[in-house]
């Protein structure tokens, strides 16, 4: 008993008033996940991939859909051929294939795809390095490049002075070739760049000496590269209509530069921020004073509180770098304060240690002492027997 068939809809999971863009979009889903290129030797998926071919030639196409949504399957239950009893040959699968499929096929494209018409040329690729600076406030850089320009000798045209590239007998001068193909379910029809002309419709015979027929001829150019502020390594510049000639007509490709920061000593940077750390002597940590810090603007003199302990970080606000988008906005400068202790003393500077570390251990004492006076002069629950603090 044959396996009955499911319906057409529920195949493809549209719903019945979907209109042909919805079915085109759910079909393409399908194919290229059940596609038999795509699942070598996967008897499920081929079968998955016929079920939802069938319901997408029918419901693509406004009569067959009509007689199926008055008839169902029992409209097309005549014929035996192709798959699931439906008869697929003589069916035209080109703009199916040519939309969907243009990766399977030998990159068949849709038919209104003009490979003649005009192209936009290729984008050429170069980098620059800059210093830390010069990534967080900008500059100007120079590039060298070689590019093509139309030879003079034939005005661009590859050909011979005094001749003239011929229209190409394979395709006419369309620049491409169509070809049938027969498959599992009829003839499909595929459009490849002619191999003959490269895609550009014409055949040159007698090529011109200079460009040896390409029409061009490289050379070097030199272009000044503004690098805008805050700009990260790895990030590029975009030039327009700098790079190769387009084809046909079309207009030229870009220039791309991208941008290599070096690293800087002192300072480290993520996004917009900046970091560093600075020295602090001993002496300035514990009593306070004024410390140097270096900034991309230059030094700022930053006063350290008393008592400032190793580690300490502090912000010196709109010293970072700059906003890509708008260079007035800047981040921040985070510095970490550590403490220096010194490796070497003299012998007067190791006396005046010792008496300020006695002198510190005698406060301390004192302190001691008068805690344990202060436990004498209490009774049995803790309360003074005598005031003992002036």
């Amino acid at each position: 008993m044959a396996e009955a068939k499911r319906d057409y809809y529920e195949v493809l999971g549209v719903e019945k008033n979907a209109d042909e863009a919805a079915i085109k979009k759910a079909y393409r889903v399908l194919a290229k996940k059940y596609h038999p290129d795509m699942n070598p030797g996967d008897a499920e998926a081929e079968k998955k991939f016929k079920e939802a071919s069938e319901a997408y030639a029918v419901l693509s196409d406004p009569d067959k859909r009509k007689q199926y949504d008055q008839f169902g399957h029992a409209a097309f239950d005549q014929g035996a051929g192709g798959a699931g009893g439906f008869d697929f040959s003589g069916m035209d699968f080109s703009d199916i294939f040519g939309d969907i499929f243009g990766d399977f096929f030998g990159g068949s494209r849709s038919r209104s795809a003009n490979y003649n018409g005009p192209r936009k040329g290729a984008n050429l690729h170069t980098s620059v390095r800059l210093s830390f600076e010069e990534a967080v406030f900008g500059c100007k850089k120079e590039i060298e490049l070689t590019v093509k320009e139309n030879c003079k000798t034939c005005n661009g045209t590859g050909a011979k002075p005094g001749t003239q590239p011929s229209t190409c007998s394979k395709c006419g001068g369309k620049g491409q070739v169509v070809f049938t193909q027969q498959s599992f379910f009829g003839t499909v029809r595929n459009v490849q760049t002619c191999p003959d002309c490269g895609g550009s419709g014409k055949i040159i015979k007698d090529k011109c000496a200079d460009c040896k027929g390409t029409g061009y001829i490289p050379m070097k150019k030199r272009y000044s590269v503004d690098i805008p502020a805050g700009i990260e390594s790895g990030q590029a510049i975009n030039m327009p209509g700098l790079g190769e000639p387009g084809i046909n007509g079309g207009s030229r490709g870009d220039v791309r530069v991208e941008a290599i920061v070096g690293r800087h000593p002192i300072f480290q940077r993520q996004d917009m921020n900046i970091f560093s750390t600075v020295p602090v002597s001993f002496p300035v940590a514990a009593l306070g004073g004024e410390v140097l810090i270096d900034t991309v603007d230059g030094k700022v003199a930053y006063d350290v509180k008393p008592g400032t302990q190793t580690d300490t970080k502090v912000r010196l606000k709109g010293k970072g770098v700059p906003s890509l988008r708008n260079k007035d906005i800047r981040g921040d400068h985070y510095v970490t304060l550590v403490v220096q202790v010194p490796e070497k003393l003299s012998s007067e500077a190791k006396e005046l240690l010792k008496q300020f570390d006695a002198a510190n251990d005698d406060s301390l004492n004192a302190v001691k002492r008068a805690q344990e006076k202060d436990g004498r002069d209490t009774d049995k629950d803790g309360k003074k027997k005598g005031k003992f603090w002036k």
